[in-house]
């Protein structure tokens, strides 16, 4: 999967770098590969499973998509 990320300099320092196609998925680093690293954690935990949430409800499937 691709994604695409932007990366703004803080006013502190460092950066802020998003996913538009993911809103509120941000975070930020003291430099570009820091908050390249700190984005691609905060893209896998919003994108983990939620199954235990929907998965005791009755009627619900749950399905994995490879993409």
């Amino acid at each position: 999967m691709k994604l695409r990320v932007i990366l703004e300099p803080s006013d502190k320092g460092g950066y802020t770098i998003y996913v538009p196609s993911l809103p509120g998925c941000i975070s930020e680093g003291e430099d570009i590969d820091e908050a390249l690293a700190n984005i691609q954690e905060a893209i896998e935990l919003y994108l983990e499973p939620v199954e235990h949430e929907v998965s005791s409800k009755e009627g619900i499937i749950v399905r994995e998509l490879v993409l």
